[in-house]
């Protein structure tokens, strides 16, 4: 009897230590990075196959949770713009196209009727009139505001994540909130762009490869290849309506002028405007994409901070993962 409770304290500890031993392995950080990497690179391998990005990614996530504290609360804080570059990325793996139909015709006829104008007795769009009356100053000034689409959001980011650790997080939620309501948009109702209809007509191609379209002025002029290394690499050339171009310095300046910047909110609504009117004379959106974009934005900005942040259980989300980072 006596020994029979011995056996039995003896099995109860070596579950307990056994279970300690484990819970004590799984909060190593080195096994944590293990697991995540198993996770991601299986996740990319089953869906697209393992490219040279995603294994760039997967070292630049482990090296910096590795390195030390401020390095790992960093790619906590930032792992929500690796979770956009994912989502956007994958959107290859079935693209909108076969999930309906594109639309061509009726988008860019509705731009000629409400933003078109005559010329030489001949109606035409913002973006065909672009085509044929640009120059080398604007062609330098839209690919300087447009090449600047995703930089500036990121550097606003990185500074709201110095100076306030939770309206880095609402910022950068909100970034990716409105990124998955233009996603869901681009399925719901594929649209060509503008240079796609000067290119192809009305016609319906699928599988083609992005285009620089008016960009490839600015890449002339330097003589570099920055546009065409990034639309070589498009995901969807029919995700033009909303422009989420347009709609991204949208969201910077909502949450600049609640952070306070002062001055440096001039320079955001100049760079808005600047992206706005980029879109259209490179020929890479219609006018009508660019208000998609900008009603994109104020829609996502509105549901977050009215609704979302509202819900009790998302607020103490965030302030736990502004506890997380900070």
């Amino acid at each position: 009897m006596f020994l029979e409770k011995i056996q039995k304290a003896g099995i109860i500890l070596l579950n307990e230590l056994t279970l300690n031993n484990i819970m004590n392995f799984m909060r190593n950080r080195f096994v944590k990075v293990i697991l995540f990497n198993i996770i991601y690179l299986t996740f990319v391998l089953m869906l697209t196959g393992i490219k040279t990005e995603y294994l760039i990614v997967s070292l630049m996530c482990s090296f910096l949770y590795l390195f030390d504290e401020k390095t790992k609360k960093f790619i906590l804080a930032f792992g929500i713009f690796v979770v956009f570059g994912v989502i956007y990325d994958l959107m290859k793996i079935y693209p909108n196209y076969k999930v309906n139909d594109v639309d061509i015709s009726s988008l860019y006829h509705f731009e000629k009727r409400v933003f078109g104008f005559t010329i030489n007795n001949k109606v035409i769009t913002p973006n065909e009139f672009f085509a044929i009356h640009h120059n080398s100053f604007f062609d330098l000034i839209s690919g300087f505001f447009y090449i600047n689409w995703m930089p500036v959001p990121i550097a606003f980011a990185i500074w709201l994540y110095i100076k306030y650790k939770q309206q880095f997080l609402t910022f950068s939620l909100t970034f990716l909130f409105v990124n998955l309501i233009g996603f869901c948009i681009y399925y719901i109702h594929p649209a060509a762009p503008p240079w796609y209809v000067a290119k192809y007509s009305f016609d319906f191609h699928m599988g083609i490869g992005g285009e620089t379209a008016g960009l490839g002025r600015f890449d002339e002029l330097l003589g570099i290849k920055i546009f065409g290394a990034l639309y070589s690499r498009n995901s969807n050339v029919f995700a033009a309506m909303p422009s989420l171009h347009c709609a991204y310095p949208v969201v910077v300046l909502y949450y600049a002028v609640q952070s306070k910047v002062g001055w440096i909110k001039y320079i955001l609504v100049l760079f808005m405007i600047g992206i706005w009117f980029s879109a259209v004379y490179s020929g890479h959106h219609y006018i009508t994409d660019v208000i998609a974009g900008i009603l994109c934005a104020g829609i996502g900005i509105l549901i977050f901070q009215k609704i979302l942040l509202n819900m009790s259980i998302f607020h103490n989300w965030i302030l736990n993962y502004t506890h997380l980072i900070t």
